[in-house]
């Protein structure tokens, strides 16, 4: 009876402990891959969306990536027509390098993308593209679906960069997103944010990025009116520990295509 009461105890502190490291493991930070499309004319534009709607977009879902976003900038900036975002989530940097060898071994992707993927050298679909790459804040490890109703076509989603003036700068501004307060304060004020991204390859770095999404404009210029007006904003900005931390802050304003899942 003895060691059968001393079983018991042992599976019982077992069990908690299971459970305890399941409940307290944070969820793996992602990684994101923005790859940017440049276009020369309304042609090339039509054959990139026509591969990502009916090749890669259904690929990358086969692949298990559910969360494929494909984004236009607005009508009223000067790159529409020029720009083309995917944004693609992925559970760890080896996905990302094994995701071209899985889409070739996929069947459908490479019979509806074919006039992408078996483009003449003279009618290329496109005139080039960049690839950023990010690793998921500490604070935000994961994608997060914006929760809209309106229509896609009248939605703004704001990607913003955040440059720093050096490697040791540029995580001082990731630290204030993640321990100064500054992710939850765009939870709470509900700037509905996608993702927010450290940099690890790219164009501009040191830089973080981030993506929060609003109905329509009307929407969005509220919202940042509020954060502009909220307290806790205003004593974070002024906080000592965060001072010049940025070097370059840019905005680019998009919208989601019909067959974004974003």
């Amino acid at each position: 009876m003895h060691n059968y009461r001393n079983f018991n105890f042992l599976f019982t502190l077992l069990l908690l402990a299971v459970t305890l490291s399941t409940v307290a493991a944070p969820p793996k930070r992602e990684f994101y891959e923005i790859k940017i499309y440049h276009l020369k004319n309304a042609d090339q534009e039509a054959r990139v969306e026509a591969f990502l709607k009916d090749a890669y977009v259904p690929a990358a879902h086969r692949a298990g990536i559910k969360n494929v976003g494909v984004f236009k900038p607005v009508a009223t900036d000067t790159m529409a027509g020029k720009l083309i975002y995917v944004l693609t989530p992925l559970k760890s940097l080896d996905q990302l390098l094994a995701l071209p060898k899985t889409l070739d071994k996929d069947a459908a992707y490479v019979s509806s993308g074919k006039d992408y993927i078996d483009a003449n050298y003279k009618t290329p679909p496109y005139a080039r593209f960049e690839s950023i790459v990010l690793q998921a804040f500490t604070s935000a490890p994961v994608l997060t679906k914006p929760d809209l109703t309106g229509p896609k076509s009248e939605r703004v989603y704001e990607l913003r960069s955040y440059e720093g003036h050096t490697e040791k700068i540029y995580q001082n501004k990731v630290k204030m997103f993640n321990d100064g307060g500054e992710v939850p304060l765009f939870k709470r004020l509900g700037f509905n944010g996608v993702f927010y991204g450290e940099v690890i390859v790219g164009s501009h770095m040191p830089n973080l990025m981030y993506m929060t999404t609003f109905e329509n404009k009307a929407s969005r210029d509220a919202h940042w009116k509020s954060f502009s007006e909220d307290a806790e904003w205003n004593k974070l900005k002024v906080n000592p520990e965060y001072q010049n931390n940025v070097s370059k802050n840019t905005s680019f304003f998009l919208y989601p295509t019909e067959y974004s899942d974003i």
